[in-house]
């Protein structure tokens, strides 16, 4: 912990012997009825919104007739909030007394804006500029509600099992990636695209309702008037969190140049048709779930630090497969499955590890400001990674702009190797040198 941290009371590690009559594969964690409660609304939560990633885009095209330009403004207007807002929302929520009550009331947000939409459908008056401005609302509510996760998530979770808390709720981010876009097309041929979108409306109900039974002891408010810029010079000064940023913008970047090419190039460089691109996409879910269940252990071996490292070289070396892809079609495919599930598998173990690490070297009293502005830096490598990619493909062509974005994800790792992340060290124990 940074020594200027202030000591914060937290509950005491759940015991086995609490509920007897949990079974001996349970997580301990999930034996503890706050952070059960905790875990259950992000799940809940996590599977509607895969289920509208899926709607929300057939709704565009089926109900309003959106073209491309539109579409790809429909899909900004979600980001928008968070290169926007983020890091502004994380220093008004340090000066919050009760951050739970904030992402309750997120919740309820979002739940009424998607009922909203689904009302304005029923009486015919859907159009664009709605479904843009209710994509944007339901973004700016995530920003508030993230941005008041991480103090909510150390009041619930001891330190020595922050690996297992984040491993939790990234492994329910990854399951709902593979049950979410199934069950929303089956939502949306049983009932229809706007119907479907309103089980992400209730997934917000139930959130907000499991929020609301739990009371864990929140970190005090911020006394002092805390500034983007403050927030900015404690990760710049810290070389564990700097090191982690610069990694993971890094990757960001460089792997989101890949990913906004891949299904253009999957489709039309190797020709694949949408079941095996599905197929494809599906072993990237499968990946993140493998990443979820092996990062406890492996962080017990390794350090949190070093599974970072790994994360990083897991996320970005199984790229280079992509552009690699040749000859027969069954090899191809052979090629990006490894490709999908690999990175997705090293991207989960970033993100649980990065989690922790904040977690555990950011003093409470800006937990948020720190982590709205950590946010801020990484998203705000998409968009750019986007317009570089777009432009760069056109006279370099895809293969070539692909090898060129996957040899740079793999820099990633020059950032960690002089840094404190490079030791064998604990959660609850990441110290500056």
């Amino acid at each position: 912990m940074h020594p200027s941290a202030p000591e914060e009371t937290v509950a005491p590690a759940p015991r086995p012997a609490d509920r007897s009559h949990a079974l001996s594969w349970t997580p301990d964690l999930l034996r503890d009825t706050a952070f059960r409660r905790y875990w259950t609304a992000q799940t809940v939560s996590y599977l509607g919104d895969q289920v509208s990633a899926l709607t929300l885009p057939l709704i565009a095209v089926t109900v309003v007739h959106a073209g491309a330009v539109q579409m790809g403004c429909l899909s900004a207007a979600a980001w928008l909030p968070h290169l926007l807002f983020g890091p502004y929302a994380g220093l008004w929520a340090d000066r919050r007394s009760h951050r739970r009550r904030v992402m309750i009331a997120a919740d309820l947000g979002r739940f009424t804006l998607l009922l909203g939409l689904a009302l304005f459908y029923a009486f015919g008056t859907l159009t664009f500029t709605v479904l843009f401005a209710m994509a944007f609302g339901v973004g700016l509510l995530s920003v508030l509600f993230e941005v008041c996760n991480p103090p909510l998530f150390k009041a619930l979770v001891p330190p020595e099992h922050y690996v297992s808390g984040n491993s939790l709720s990234s492994g329910s981010r990854a399951m709902a990636k593979i049950v979410g876009p199934s069950a929303g097309g089956f939502l949306v041929q049983l009932l229809s695209a706007p119907a479907a979108l309103l089980v992400d409306a209730v997934s917000y109900l139930v959130s907000a309702v499991q929020l609301a039974r739990i009371a864990p002891q929140e970190a005090p408010p911020s006394t002092e008037r805390a500034r983007l810029r403050t927030a900015c010079r404690f990760i710049v000064r810290s070389r564990t969190l700097r090191a982690a940023l610069a990694a993971t913008a890094t990757v960001n970047f460089f792997c989101f140049v890949t990913t906004t090419l891949f299904v253009l190039y999957a489709t039309t460089s190797l020709g694949l048709g949408a079941g095996l691109l599905g197929t494809v996409l599906g072993a990237g879910a499968v990946g993140a779930v493998v990443g979820a269940v092996s990062a406890t252990p492996l962080t017990r071996g390794l350090g949190v630090g070093r599974t970072f490292l790994l994360g990083c070289l897991a996320s970005t070396a199984p790229l280079l497969l992509i552009p690699a892809a040749h000859g027969a079609k069954r090899t191809m495919l052979l090629m990006l499955v490894g490709a999908q599930f690999g990175s997705a598998m090293g991207v989960i173990w970033i993100d649980i590890t990065a989690a922790t690490l904040l977690t555990s070297h950011v003093p409470d009293a800006m937990r948020s400001s720190v982590f709205g502005a950590y946010q801020g830096v990484n998203l705000g490598m998409r968009p750019l990674a986007a317009l570089l990619a777009g432009a760069a493909a056109g006279p370099l062509g895809l293969r070539t702009t692909l090898w060129i974005a996957t040899a740079g994800a793999l820099t990633a790792c020059l950032w960690i190797l002089p840094s404190p992340l490079s030791r064998r060290t604990p959660p609850e124990a990441v110290h500056e040198s």
